[in-house]
């Protein structure tokens, strides 16, 4: 395989490797890192015994994520305020066109899902990507890891339950979410505080991520009320000068809110019942540069 060669292959494969990698890290800086390592391993390895690329791509790529994953715990780092993963552009409608392998997807990567996987251990987690996500078979899983099989298994079950039993359950129609956020900005942008209480359900929850770094809720924030009020307050202290850009973020839409042509922070809704369930807000400007191109 020349070089040339073992360029385009990995190139065909990168998709894949980032996704397994962001999903499994929630830091797309991360993310980008340990895909350029697996980068490394690829170009240096004996590529003509390599019968497989893509499966030994995503098991290089999933063992560096695993020890990224056990680096950054082992360093301890403390995150003022409530943590949310980094905005993900995605595009599954122009890239995987059936809608229920769009569906799983779109759940995989979505902030409320990243934030519980967050809880599990760095082989629990990349067994429930690779297997809930990506459809690999446990036995495939197993040479990935070097794990036997009735292991991955009970690895498996016990990511499937702890997800199972924290996330929330939202509709995922985007047509609703969209139409939603459409709302959701204009009358939070306009200071309406009885326009957005018909939009949140009574128990909505508003999860703020600033990293300490701009000015966000450091608690989570629950209740219509509170919520409304916050929101309202901040459209009148932020004052003129901000515009909006819907885009997909994480598999579903998303809101860009611009102060001149610098990201100043992302909203996201989640939805059920025709109502807004929970509004996450990421500000922290070191996971909003992906956003600025």
């Amino acid at each position: 395989m020349t070089a040339d060669t073992a360029t385009d292959v990995f190139e065909e494969h990168r998709p894949v490797l980032l996704g397994v990698a962001y999903r499994m890290l929630g830091r797309l800086a991360d993310a980008e890192d340990v895909v350029q390592d697996a980068w490394l391993r690829w170009s240096a390895a004996d590529r003509a015994a390599v019968r497989e690329p893509r499966g030994y791509l995503v098991r290089v790529t999933t063992r560096l994520a695993i020890d990224r994953l056990r680096q950054i715990r082992t360093r301890g780092e403390t995150y003022v305020g409530p943590w949310l993963p980094e905005p993900y552009a995605t595009d599954f409608a122009d890239t995987v066109p059936d809608t229920a392998e769009r569906a799983v997807l779109a759940d995989s990567v979505s902030l409320a899902v990243l934030v519980v996987l967050e809880s599990l251990s760095p082989l629990e987690r990349a067994v429930f990507v690779l297997r809930e996500a990506f459809g690999y078979p446990y036995a495939e899983i197993a040479a990935m890891l070097d794990r036997g099989e009735a292991a991955v298994r009970q690895l498996a079950g016990r990511a499937r339950r702890h997800v199972d039993e924290r996330r929330p359950r939202y509709d995922v129609d985007p047509a609703q979410r969209r139409d939603l956020t459409e709302r959701f900005l204009t009358a939070a942008a306009g200071g309406d505080l009885q326009g957005l209480m018909s939009l949140l359900a009574p128990d909505v929850r508003l999860v703020g991520d600033s990293g300490g770094k701009a000015q966000a809720p450091l608690r989570v924030l629950e209740s219509a009320d509170k919520v409304g009020r916050f929101l309202v307050g901040a459209a009148r202290k932020s004052g003129a000068g901000l515009s909006f850009r819907l885009l997909e973020l994480n598999g579903g839409p998303a809101a860009l809110v611009l102060s001149g042509d610098k990201p100043d922070s992302v909203f996201q809704l989640d939805v059920a019942d025709g109502r807004i369930q929970a509004v996450y807000i990421i500000r922290n400007p070191d996971k909003l540069r992906a956003l600025a191109a």
